[in-house]
């Protein structure tokens, strides 16, 4: 009887070096990486490179170029390539340097550096709650901060620059109550959702009443500001929001490793040596500082937070959270709708925040339905 009959399995190849080479070469499950890693030599620095990931931020990269070029060149004033280099370079002293250095570029900056602390704010959000609806929009953070500037407007009479504290004051105050309430329950998952949406909730009518109360001239103010607007920004702003990002983008980089082991969840997260009740507070306190200065800077700008991640792990295809794409997504969608509502609705001033809030109620219509169709399956 032959070892097939007797064992039920064919017998072993006897030529063991052409027996099923895949099967032999293929590395261990748990040992497979994506990506390239380049480590120092000493092995205590390492960073992992994704192909893919790469690709995309650099494609986003060099659109975000063109929509600057394309936002320093035309206009009323139209100029050439060489004539916006001069103005930046200073060999330009006439109107090419006054249009370029005073009124388009201090703009274009804050749109910049505003839509990439929204998008990275959000990225860290919707990644420390596991919901793609956990973004300081829907939250209460953002709404937190407009509180802050319409007490500033309305009770203090205060300046464009106590405004701006008061925004930040008015964002930090909502996330530590955000908390408060979470205490004890850790700030994860659709509870924080949950609370956060009942906080916002408070702050608009809180916002509403303020409203009511002031004066003409002081709720006119006040309701153009709770739209989001980038005009009339200027050097202080850019340098402002500017600031905040290089300031707080770099420990949300350092630490976002750790947010990617915390995704996978507080067990692993902790076995593999993380502090996840430490990661998960800095990690908190950047996502709201960089909301509230954001806001801050120009006003309760919504969608951008909620947007730019999904869209940017959408590209890149990554199951990490991605900071450095979804800063550059977010800086890319304020700048184009920055220059939709300045060239498409021209003589009119539209604020920035009527095109960011008409494409992200769409996006959040079809996030949803998404989501849904998901559920059911």
């Amino acid at each position: 009887m032959s070892a097939v009959q007797e064992t039920g399995a064919p017998a072993p190849d006897p030529r063991p070096d052409l027996a099923a080479p895949a099967a032999r070469q293929a590395p261990p499950r748990s040992r497979i990486v994506t990506g390239r890693v380049a480590r120092t030599r000493g092995g205590g620095l390492s960073l992992r490179f994704q192909g893919r990931a790469a690709a995309v931020t650099a494609a986003l990269l060099v659109a975000l170029v063109v929509v600057m070029g394309v936002v320093l060149t035309t206009g009323d004033f139209e100029l050439s390539i060489g004539e916006v280099v001069s103005a930046i370079t200073g060999k330009d002293s006439g109107a090419a340097d006054f249009i370029v250095n005073t009124l388009r570029m201090p703009r274009l900056l804050t749109a910049v550096c505003v839509g990439a602390a929204l998008a990275v704010s959000g990225a860290i959000l919707q990644s420390l709650t596991g919901n793609s609806l956990g973004t300081p929009d829907i939250i209460g953070f953002t709404n937190g901060s407009a509180s802050g500037a319409l007490l500033v407007i309305v009770v203090w009479h205060g300046s464009m620059t106590q405004i701006a504290l008061g925004a930040l004051a008015g964002g930090l105050a909502t996330a530590a109550a955000v908390s408060l309430l979470l205490l004890g329950r850790g700030l994860q998952g659709f509870r924080l959702v949950v609370v956060g949406i009942g906080v916002s909730a408070l702050l608009l009518a809180l916002n509403s009443y303020l409203i009511t109360r002031a004066s003409w001239q002081e709720a006119l103010e006040a309701q153009a500001w709770l739209v989001g607007s980038l005009g009339n920004r200027g050097w202080a702003h850019a340098n402002a929001i500017g600031l905040a990002v290089l300031v707080l983008l770099p420990p949300a980089l350092f630490l976002s490793r750790r947010l990617s082991m915390v995704e996978m969840g507080d067990g692993i997260a902790t076995a593999l040596g993380v502090n996840v009740a430490r990661t998960r507070a800095a990690l908190l306190v950047i996502s709201v500082a960089l909301a509230a200065f954001a806001t801050a800077v120009t006003g309760p700008i919504l969608f951008i937070a909620l947007a730019a991640p999904q869209l940017a792990r959408g590209l890149t295809r990554s199951s990490a959270p991605g900071l450095v794409s979804s800063a550059v997504m977010g800086a890319l969608l304020l700048a184009v709708s920055d220059l939709a509502v300045q060239r498409l609705f021209a003589p009119a001033l539209l604020p920035v925040g009527t095109a960011t809030g008409t494409i992200g109620g769409l996006y959040l219509i079809w996030l949803l339905i998404t989501e849904s169709r998901k559920s059911r399956a």
